[in-house]
């Protein structure tokens, strides 16, 4: 009779929604609902919130209130609140807004780094070099971030090497942790496995965290084959925010109360109130005017009414 991988008994959950969630929406969400936002999910006892992107905001308008959200949130002791940072004029950006962790970003896929940051996947980490040091420099927590891990809209299959070879690269200038991102979420549980195993070889399982869309349905599925190999740290957004502009059809990132849902079935502490977020996640929907895309939300909503 086989035996069960022992899976992790405590995951880090990291909110992404108030930036990689609400970056795609077409209208302007105002910086006091963000704010609000994010209080909200600090209060519900997340380690870490992806707050804020001092990117340009011709490229994600949505984003251009960042400054202004990072100067009034209410920060909880303990919490990590972070910043994607494109350049050092993002850098400088997020160090003035206070922001405890930077974060920068490449692609495994060659194909993908061209045509989303017109450069090669060498170019683009090379650029993020002085970034880097800056963030140590300044007691910062360097996260790295690689898009397209597990397929590309445009080249289709992605190399298992072409990953390692980004997590070494990132590695080298120092990342604290680093996401292995499904981009378009294509994968599916054996190949999830394959690449946290490649990732896993040139850096430490327990720094690498995974990052699931979930526009084929696999999004569980694959956090939870990556939980067999040791990973225990994930992403996810609040209500199911977000999408990716350079890839079609890629729906949003899997949704914090499924995630919840699924690790307290399993007994695995994620210090995170359930019922906190499912609020959250009922908020941001209202203010967008739709019905919430996690299942696991819409489901503890309807229970509650019942």
């Amino acid at each position: 009779m086989s035996t069960q991988p022992e899976l992790p008994k405590k995951v880090k959950i990291i909110e992404v929604g108030p930036r990689d969630g609400l970056q795609n929406e077409k209208e302007a969400v105002p910086a006091d609902v963000k704010v609000e936002l994010v209080n909200r999910l600090s209060r519900a006892g997340f380690s870490n919130i992806e707050a804020a992107s001092f990117v340009s905001p011709k490229w994600v308008p949505q984003m251009a209130t960042s400054a202004e959200v990072m100067a009034n949130i209410t920060r909880r002791e303990g919490t990590i609140y972070s910043a994607l940072t494109p350049n050092m004029q993002g850098f400088e950006a997020a160090l003035a807004s206070r922001a405890d962790e930077v974060v920068i970003f490449g692609s495994a896929s060659e194909a993908f780094s061209q045509k989303n940051i017109n450069c090669s996947i060498a170019e683009s980490i090379a650029r993020f070099e002085s970034v880097a040091k800056a963030a140590k420099d300044n007691g910062l927590r360097l996260r790295g971030s690689i898009s397209c891990a597990f397929g590309c809209p445009y080249q289709g299959e992605v190399p298992l090497d072409a990953v390692a070879d980004v997590v070494r690269r990132m590695r080298d200038l120092g990342c604290d942790e680093i996401d292995i991102a499904d981009t378009i979420g294509v994968s599916t549980a054996r190949k999830t496995q394959a690449v946290m195993q490649v990732a896993a070889q040139e850096f430490h399982v327990d720094r690498i965290s995974g990052h699931f869309h979930d526009t084929y349905g696999q999004a569980l599925a694959n956090i939870y084959a990556s939980l067999e190999v040791g990973v225990s740290i994930f992403h996810s957004s609040v209500s199911g925010l977000g999408g990716c502009p350079y890839a079609k059809g890629a729906t949003g990132n899997v949704a914090t109360e499924d995630v919840l849902f699924l690790m307290n079935g399993l007994g695995i502490e994620t210090g995170i109130d359930i019922d906190m977020v499912v609020d959250a996640g009922h908020f941001i929907s209202q203010h967008l005017g739709r019905k919430g895309a996690s299942r696991a939300g819409n489901a503890l909503i309807a229970k509650r009414a019942g």
